[in-house]
């Protein structure tokens, strides 16, 4: 478990690194969506078959990060228009 949120944790801060831009995010919104960032990312290399949900891979961790880069653009745009309503 501490495990999955430090693998989270590392996927979400390459996700920040890798999106250009400032993100307004904090630390705990970063660890949030590196989590389903890495969880998005096994379940693609479970379907694939080339490991388990759990376990880290190179395919299953490439996907993840690149699910977490989009999770980060979804939530900018959110919290975009969340504050453009105001």
């Amino acid at each position: 478990m501490i495990g999955f949120i430090v693998a989270g944790l590392i996927i979400g801060a390459l996700a920040r690194l890798i999106k250009p831009g400032k993100q307004h995010l904090s630390i705990l919104a970063t660890l949030l969506l590196g989590l389903v960032g890495s969880v998005v990312g096994g379940v693609v290399a479970n379907l694939l078959g080339t490991g388990d949900v759990f376990e880290l891979n190179v395919l299953g961790f490439v996907v993840a990060v690149i699910a977490a880069v989009a999770l980060i653009g979804v939530a900018e745009g959110a919290a975009g228009s969340r504050s453009r309503v105001r």
